[in-house]
């Protein structure tokens, strides 16, 4: 069977992978929780494929990371519950349909079965690697709602988030997230306390690379 050579381009020009993050997107925003649409896809596969890039790993390994980074939160759009799950076996359909070869697509459907911090872990370098790039993405314009008073514990740690780093030190081996905190909003102890389960998720991503995970809060060493 003749497969295809399916890239990040055409899963980013799909009208149909549009319209599920789109879906998805606009059935959290009811549901009062932080953006998810093309933007934080796109972001996500951006930082993936850096992080596979500077760690050396090959063009093809980089592709699928990238693919894998869009694609990821396509289960939104069934459910929130079980989202990585549902995106899976929606990107399966897809790449299935496109006839992308299919060790390419296992790789690529588990890494999104796998990206979610309470029942997934790293268990290759393109699950690593998109672990890392969501799970890191933390940013004040996110945040949907605008009155203060009413966010919930996501809302108050993404617009506390001034700013947001991922440095890779390739010759000591440690990839460092880098924030800096509006402590009036959300305390360091706070964020740590709200995000831990996904700081941990990090760290094992990381092993699964090669690398220590490190975070700095204000300059202050969380991890």
């Amino acid at each position: 069977m003749k497969y295809n050579q399916i890239t990040y381009q055409q899963v980013k020009d799909s009208e149909e992978v549009n319209a599920y993050i789109e879906m998805g997107d606009e059935g959290l925003g009811v549901l009062g929780f932080t953006e998810h649409s093309k933007k934080h896809a796109a972001k996500v596969a951006h930082t993936a494929a850096k992080i596979l890039k500077e760690l050396g790993y090959d063009e093809h390994q980089i592709e699928l990371a990238k693919i894998a980074g869009y694609m990821h939160d396509m289960g939104n759009s069934v459910n929130r519950t079980d989202h990585p799950h549902s995106g899976a076996i929606m990107a399966y359909t897809l790449l299935h349909e496109w006839r992308m070869e299919p060790k390419d697509a296992a790789t690529i459907v588990s890494a999104i079965g796998q990206h979610d911090e309470k029942t997934g872990t790293a268990v290759n370098p393109v699950s690593a690697a998109l672990i890392l790039a969501d799970k890191t993405d933390v940013r004040r314009n996110r945040v949907r709602n605008r009155v203060k008073e009413t966010f919930d514990k996501h809302d108050r740690v993404n617009y506390a988030a001034l700013s947001s780093e991922l440095d890779i030190d390739t010759e000591n081996k440690i990839i460092t997230l880098q924030i800096e905190l509006d402590e009036e909003i959300c305390s360091v102890l706070d964020y740590f306390e709200i995000f831990m389960q996904r700081m941990l998720m990090c760290k094992r991503a990381c092993e699964m690379l090669g690398m220590k995970f490190k975070m700095y809060a204000n300059g202050s060493k969380i991890c």
